[in-house]
């Protein structure tokens, strides 16, 4: 159990979060579990635990993920950096915690091919009838992959956020931050079709009765749009989408920068992922076309 010491020394920290930072409900909840995880394990001296201390605390974690740890991490070392300022403790054993950094992973991408038979299928289906089902469909794809836009702004979209005559899009995305996103000839035409369906009162442009379509409505119609298609399900997904519009833009030669604002990243080392996916294509490339693949490696 969480000694009282630790406990009021960690309520003190948590106020102070709260108070002086400003941070959310989450964030101190999340906060509080980290540190009485940790206090627990080291039977309530937490507080004044050393370096050896916190390398058991360290093993305590082999198991868990490398982002977990990191969050885990950076939790106790704020803790003990406010105990230090605050002169509960001397010192700060905080560099012995582990810093297994953010391995970022590269984002699932899709190929052309991949992407020509996901609008096959929704071309097929327009042919076959234009079913409101399908033009919804068709719209909330060419908005995906012909925009970029994140699924929570997909969704809630204004009926009337897209006007025929007009190829772009202003967005309020992540911290408020207003962004242009281009829309193509495609793209405009699949929404002017879908929104012939919708309800001049309706407030949305995708409606799903007193509200707009869910995020997780959306990514069920990508999964089952995939099984149409003969794709993996778990290949596909909003963000998936997402990426490779920013993916097939890079390799077709678009600009790091305009890319970084189409997607509305406020770091353009965000948006640097992306020359790490298409690096990886090339080197794959070149691992499997180029004609010295067939040759015997050179003998020394």
């Amino acid at each position: 159990m969480t000694d009282l010491v630790d406990r009021a020394l960690i309520d003190r920290f948590l106020e102070m979060l709260a108070a002086e930072a400003g941070a959310a409900r989450n964030t101190v909840a999340a906060y509080r579990s980290d540190l009485s995880l940790a206090s627990e394990v080291l039977g309530g001296r937490l507080a004044a635990a050393d370096a050896a201390g916190l390398q058991t605390l360290a093993e305590s974690w082999r198991d868990l993920s490398r982002a977990t740890v990191a969050r885990k991490a950076a939790a106790l070392r704020r803790f003990f950096a406010f105990l230090r300022e605050e002169g509960h403790r001397p010192d700060d054993p905080g560099d012995a915690l582990p810093r297994p950094g953010a391995a970022r992973p590269l984002p699932k991408v899709l190929t052309p091919a991949d992407v020509d038979r996901l609008f096959a299928v929704i071309a097929a289906r327009l042919d076959a009838g234009r079913k409101p089902a399908d033009l919804r469909l068709a719209a909330l794809v060419e908005l995906l992959y012909g925009s970029g836009l994140r699924a929570s702004e997909l969704v809630s979209l204004p009926r009337n956020a897209i006007a025929v005559d007009r190829p772009y899009l202003v967005l309020k995305g992540k911290g408020g931050r207003e962004r242009m996103v281009p829309l193509s000839d495609r793209a405009r035409a699949a929404v002017a079709a879908w929104r012939e369906r919708v309800p001049a009162d309706q407030p949305f442009l995708f409606p799903s009765g007193q509200k707009h379509l869910s995020r997780v409505r959306l990514f069920q119609l990508m999964r089952e749009l995939a099984a149409a298609a003969g794709i993996p399900p778990d290949r596909v997904s909003p963000h998936v989408l997402r990426h490779a519009f920013a993916t097939h833009l890079l390799a077709g030669g678009a600009d790091l920068r305009a890319l970084q604002t189409m997607l509305g990243h406020a770091d353009i080392a965000t948006t640097e992922i992306y020359t790490h996916v298409e690096a990886a294509r090339l080197v794959e490339l070149v691992n499997t076309r180029h004609p010295l693949v067939d040759l015997r490696p050179h003998q020394p």
